[in-house]
């Protein structure tokens, strides 16, 4: 069975683990190990691809806002109307609270707005906020364009290779994988919804990364979603919808339901009340549902992501718990990461973010 040696394996090829390598390969051998056939098929590829700094809440945005530089070249205007109705008024005004200040800049909208911008909007929605900061990622070529980055720089993919198990001797780390062994001073862990069965196989903390379910439903509707459509997010976090190409409308009941790591699909349940929650919100007649899918989202206990050194397990290295908001923050998350493992100063982009905010640490006081 085939073997192989390398400064740091990273396990894990969605965006967290290619951006994370293609920063890291000037400076170190690096090996990305992805269990599947084809690296992001779990999460990364079954993204909503919203940039959004108020998403993720006050603790993610210093990611989200230096993230947008490194993001620039995949995005496109979009704009977000986070919208209430009279039970989810108080919850715009904790959102307005929480980022009063801050980016991203958050502004009332009035009701003639609110039906200008979301034709047939129900009556009930009387008061929305606009985040116009708010922009589409194109996804699928930001992932392609980092493993390219980290192949060109010398990163090494290996695919099919579940890890299986993982020990610590006097030299290092030796990982057993499903397509051979890895030896590697440093593992790090970016393997999204498995975080936590990784780190237990390496007894590291247990810090209870868990992964949750997300459903996106891809409707086509009468009227036809606009191009111009914003972004709209229900306050009270009951569902958001955006609209895709050729008229088509994406929709989540902004569902996060705790999930053990599997290859995760829509239940009918949530299929069902997303679409319920949407007719309440808009008089658009739905014409056919043409396909829904779900992802995987995982959360830290705290709901911020974990990077750095783990307290229990010599050079292992967290990666991971970065919760629907992970290809938003990749580019601070990878310069973050990179600086940590390599011990050098950070970016200048993401040099004024505290990183001790996100160390693993926070989880052993």
């Amino acid at each position: 069975m085939p073997s192989w040696t390398t400064d740091i394996a990273i396990v894990g090829a969605g965006i967290a683990g290619a951006t994370l390598a293609a920063e890291l390969t000037p400076h170190a051998r690096v090996l990305l190990i992805e269990g599947e056939a084809q690296p992001g098929y779990h999460s990364t590829g079954r993204s909503a691809a919203f940039w959004s700094e108020s998403y993720g809440g006050p603790m993610v945005q210093p990611l989200t806002t230096a993230s947008e530089q490194g993001l620039a070249p995949y995005l496109a205007p979009r704009s977000c109307l986070h919208i209430a109705d009279a039970e989810g008024e108080a919850a715009l005004d904790a959102l307005a609270a929480n980022f009063a200040g801050r980016a991203p800049v958050l502004r009332p909208v009035a009701r003639a707005e609110i039906e200008a911008r979301i034709p047939g909007i129900s009556a009930s929605y009387g008061a929305a906020l606009e985040e116009n900061s708010c922009q589409d990622i194109d996804v699928a070529r930001y992932h392609a364009d980092a493993l390219a980055a980290a192949r060109r720089g010398g990163t090494d993919l290996i695919t099919d290779a579940a890890v299986v198990a993982a020990h610590r001797s006097s030299g290092g780390w030796n990982l057993e994988t499903r397509a051979g062994m890895v030896r590697a001073d440093i593992v790090v862990n970016a393997a999204g919804a498995w975080a936590s069965p990784i780190a237990a196989m390496a007894g590291a903390s247990p810090i209870g990364i868990t992964p949750h379910r997300r459903t996106v439903i891809q409707l086509a509707t009468d009227p036809a979603a606009a191009a111009d459509l914003p972004l709209v997010m229900d306050a009270l976090g009951r569902f958001y919808f955006k609209p895709e190409a050729g008229g088509r409308l994406w929709l989540s009941p902004h569902d996060e339901t705790p999930v053990p790591p599997h290859d995760v699909a829509p239940e009918e349940l949530d299929v069902a009340i997303a679409i319920d929650r949407f007719e309440h919100a808009v008089d658009w007649r739905i014409l056919r549902r043409e396909r829904n899918w779900a992802g995987l989202r995982s959360f830290a206990p705290d709901r911020a992501p974990v990077y750095g050194y783990d307290d229990r397990a010599p050079g292992f290295f967290w990666f991971a718990g970065q919760g629907g908001f992970g290809i938003q923050t990749a580019p601070a998350a990878a310069a973050i990461g990179a600086a940590l493992l390599m011990d050098r100063a950070a970016d200048s982009l993401v040099r004024a973010i505290d990183a001790e905010v996100y160390s693993p640490k926070r989880f052993s006081v």
